[in-house]
């Protein structure tokens, strides 16, 4: 009888690796087979139709096309995500930049933004650090979004966000722009070969604070580890434990690292990380106007919509999408 090679199911990181891997593969497979079910039974229903001459049959006809349609570009869309991370949870961090008051209650939007759009993508959404608002909203949230290619469709979305509106805040009603930024990384799970001198680390601990006790554990175990020859930070202070928080802010440094050491170049390095731009003026990627009128436009695809409450409450996917394919047709161009 022919054995397994040894060590493979005894290391737990290779072992879930791999059975992740099946999962998607399996599910990956499920989706077609129900895309080729589909596509039948919309075949049946026009014959039907046809054979009865029924017009009644078209709006149902209709809503089952569209479906079919969405679920084949949602699959299209799933071949683009074929970078070294793609398949990574990722990390976000939102900080509110030039705008006070303003600034932090645009990024709470941007918070809400995001874990709405995760929950309809059946993700989980983990906070690791959160900072409040003086007056009111967020000025700093670390989240990580857990699912199949989070950080594939995620990574579009690192930069600067810009809001115009008519200030809440303001009692002359006069019209604001507020500015925040986003960075997403992917959260590397298996251990990195990224050597750390201890004495290149500042680690400092504070109190954990936030909105709401069921995200955070109000101790003072929240951890800050600043890499000094980077100038990288990383928090976190959603374990319940200093030990724990050190450990998962370690990790989220040595991936930084990693990706920094592994990208000879800012261009390359920005491919994965994003650019660091100031946030303020000139820099967005991304426009969300409320008034005169409402529109959001991403600067980068030219890709815009005037439902600015849907995107607000999750629709993100005709941006994500059309910033993979902007990426392909670039990638695309550059080889020919």
């Amino acid at each position: 009888m022919e054995m397994e090679a040894p060590g493979f199911w005894d290391d737990p990181d290779r072992s879930n690796a791999k059975m992740k891997e099946l999962k998607n593969l399996k599910d990956t497979v499920a989706d077609v087979n129900g895309l080729y079910t589909q596509y039948d039974d919309i075949l049946t229903l026009i014959e039907l139709g046809y054979e009865e001459n029924d017009a009644s049959m078209i709006p149902e006809i209709r809503e089952e096309l569209d479906s079919f349609i969405g679920k084949l570009e949602e699959m299209r869309i799933g071949t683009l995500l074929s970078g070294e991370y793609d398949k990574c949870n990722a990390i976000l961090k939102l900080n509110a930049g030039a705008g006070g008051t303003e600034s932090c209650d645009w990024c709470g939007m941007l918070y809400r933004m995001y874990t709405r759009w995760a929950e309809k993508k059946g993700f989980q959404v983990d906070v690791l650090d959160y900072l409040d608002g003086d007056e009111a909203g967020i000025k700093s949230v670390t989240f990580q979004v857990n699912g199949v290619n989070a950080y594939g469709y995620l990574k579009s979305e690192k930069g600067v966000h810009r809001l115009v509106r008519i200030s809440p805040f303001n009692a002359q009603g006069k019209r604001q722009t507020s500015f925040v930024s986003l960075d997403v990384m992917p959260d590397i799970e298996e251990d990195l070969d990224v050597e750390i001198d201890e004495k290149d680390l500042r680690i400092d601990t504070y109190r954990s604070s936030g909105a709401g006790g069921q995200h955070i554990n109000k101790t003072s175990s929240a951890i800050r580890i600043t890499h000094i020859p980077t100038g990288t930070v990383v928090q976190c202070q959603n374990e319940r434990s200093q030990f724990q928080n050190k450990d998962k802010a370690m990790q989220m440094l040595k991936a930084k690292l990693y990706l920094l050491k592994k990208e000879a170049n800012v261009e390359k390095l920005s491919d994965i990380r994003g650019e660091v731009k100031d946030i303020a003026w000139g820099s967005q990627i991304r426009s969300y106007v409320l008034q005169p009128y409402t529109m959001v436009k991403d600067h980068r695809t030219d890709v815009e919509t005037g439902n600015v409450d849907a995107v607000l409450d999750g629709g993100l996917d005709p941006f994500i999408n059309g910033y993979l394919k902007w990426c392909n047709t670039k990638d695309s161009a550059s080889l020919n």
